[in-house]
């Protein structure tokens, strides 16, 4: 998983370890939410998105949301930001 996530854009990267700082910290036990996010981001990047874009103006609250028992509320949002995003264009 780690060798994946080096493989990623340096800003990539630097947001997945910030984000796994902070849930290693809320005590996040769920090796898998590490995997989605990666997966996350490498859809982001075949699409042209940044960081920012995927992660939105809290990044605490997308950490939180993927921590929250209800993991697929959070699936069901993102997959409808990426809908949403492919609408747009």
């Amino acid at each position: 998983m780690q060798n994946r996530a080096k493989k990623l854009p340096k800003d990539f990267y630097q947001a997945y370890r910030s984000i796994q700082k902070y849930m290693f910290k809320m005590g996040a036990t769920d090796w898998h939410i590490f995997n989605d996010i990666i997966e996350l981001f490498e859809l982001a990047i075949v699409d042209g998105r940044s960081p920012a874009e995927v992660l939105g103006d809290d990044v605490a609250t997308f950490a939180d949301e993927l921590l929250s028992d209800n993991k697929e509320d959070w699936r069901n949002k993102y997959r409808q930001d990426l809908n949403d995003y492919f609408a747009r264009k």
